[in-house]
């Protein structure tokens, strides 16, 4: 890393970074990280947690506000005006996590009982602070509250606005269900922000991965179909037995072959889009003693940003047809139930060279480039609706006083790795929004 990570800036926007980056400390990162774990924040009850953002916001200069999607999920962002003259960024961060914290709605699932990082309670460790999404998504929303926090102290002087967003429902989930609107997560957040007239000409998505990303995959979901004989344990000898929950697993063994084949084909540019059987229902559980007439399986399939949900739905729905033609009086069906396309920031526009000059800066190297990414995000929603995105973050902590399971790695975040990203954020800001809009334009915008 360079002394400064302002390597390649002028003298005035290297002396702008130079004077918000003063405000960036340990203990402040420490103080935020720890405040928005403590609160919970499951997808579709961030209302208070927005609530803790906004007042935190508006406690050090920003117009800040809270946007209720109901009366339990929100929205936050803030805004640094700018003098109207530059291009508005957008530093974006979802606030929701993926599991609850709640054994009543985790466990069994997410194992046998909850560890003290499954919680929305912080723990410091020196460097490390865990607790309920500390890393992600907390832990990236509080480089983006800090960020923004920095230049606006620093009175950095803005030809643009700098937004400071936090989305509601930026995981792949739908409804829990103690909810009554079933669109809480899959971007819904994200969505509504735009709808509502909170737009600027670029953004930048935090979220993990110590890389610029200018692409990513979609998703489709599928609800898959597996009929069966509903019948009795004391007549499987004697009348036709052909049981849905034995057939489903022999359709899930063959999509687990399949999804690997498919990911062969897609391959391309940083993503390799992969697929999972996620869940499976069937059957009464209090009544062990009948099979069920059908039994369902759910598929999460990921898919490039070159390939429609369209046509991952023929190419699935070809892939069952092969199984049924292989499978002699196999009842096999799916419909697709949810679709969300992949997206792509073209690699020359500015806020993806903006974003790997600072990368580049802070590291003295080349850009690396990550390959193999089958990760979400709502840069998607970003990138849809036609704000060109990058997507940045933080590297999964790998040295720590526990073993990282994929759990872990959501929910322990370094100080380092958010001071590093910090930094990131607040170059590529102040090269952004301290510009004029024709001088981007004439740069390839």
């Amino acid at each position: 890393m360079t002394a400064d990570g302002l390597a390649g800036l002028d003298d005035r926007r290297r002396s702008w970074a130079l004077d918000a980056a003063r405000h960036i400390s340990a203990d402040r990162l420490r103080e935020l990280i720890t405040g928005l774990v403590n609160i919970p924040s499951p997808t579709g009850d961030e209302g208070p947690l927005a609530t803790h953002i906004a007042d935190t916001l508006r406690a050090t200069g920003c117009h800040a506000a809270v946007q209720p999607l109901d009366d339990r999920q929100a929205n936050a962002w803030g805004r640094l005006t700018g003098d109207g003259t530059g291009p508005d960024l957008m530093l974006y961060a979802p606030i929701d996590t993926l599991t609850v914290g709640e054994e009543s709605e985790d466990v069994p699932w997410i194992g046998p009982e909850l560890r003290e990082d499954m919680r929305p309670a912080a723990t410091v460790y020196d460097d490390l602070v865990t607790g309920l999404g500390a890393s992600n998504p907390k832990g990236h929303a509080a480089c983006v509250m800090m960020a923004v926090e920095a230049i606006s102290l620093a009175g950095v002087p803005l030809t643009g606005d700098l937004v400071a967003a936090f989305g509601a429902g930026g995981m792949p989930t739908n409804a829990r269900p103690v909810g009554t609107r079933l669109n809480t997560g899959q971007g819904a957040g994200c969505s509504f922000l735009l709808e509502q007239g909170v737009w600027t000409d670029y953004a930048v998505i935090a979220k993990p991965g110590w890389t610029v990303s200018w692409d990513e995959v979609g998703l489709v979901w599928f609800e898959v179909t597996v009929g069966g004989i509903h019948t009795y344990a004391g007549s499987r000898h004697r009348l036709p037995y052909d049981n849905a929950i034995a057939r489903a697993g022999e359709v899930a063994a063959y999509l687990e072959k399949w999804f690997e084949e498919y990911a062969e084909r897609h391959t391309s540019g940083t993503v390799a889009p992969q697929g999972i059987v996620s869940s499976i229902r069937g059957g009464w559980p209090r009544m062990a003693a009948v099979t069920p007439a059908v039994c369902t399986l759910m598929v999460d399939l990921r898919i490039s940003p070159d390939i429609t949900p369209m046509r991952a739905k023929r190419e699935f729905m070809d892939a069952l047809a092969a199984l049924r033609a292989a499978s002699p009086g196999l009842d096999v069906r799916a419909e697709m139930v949810l679709a969300i396309p992949g997206t792509r920031t073209p690699r020359e526009s500015w806020i993806h060279r903006s974003a790997t000059a600072a990368w580049e800066a802070l590291e003295g190297r080349e850009h690396e480039v990550i390959p193999g990414n089958s990760g979400a995000t709502d840069a998607n929603i970003l990138r849809g609706r036609g704000i060109p995105t990058v997507r940045v973050g933080m590297p999964k902590v790998a040295e720590a006083p526990f073993e990282i399971d994929f759990a872990r790695g959501m929910n322990t975040v370094s100080l380092r790795a958010m001071e590093k990203l910090t930094r990131h954020l607040i170059r590529t800001a102040v090269d952004t929004v301290t510009r004029s809009r024709d001088e981007l334009e004439g740069a390839g915008a």
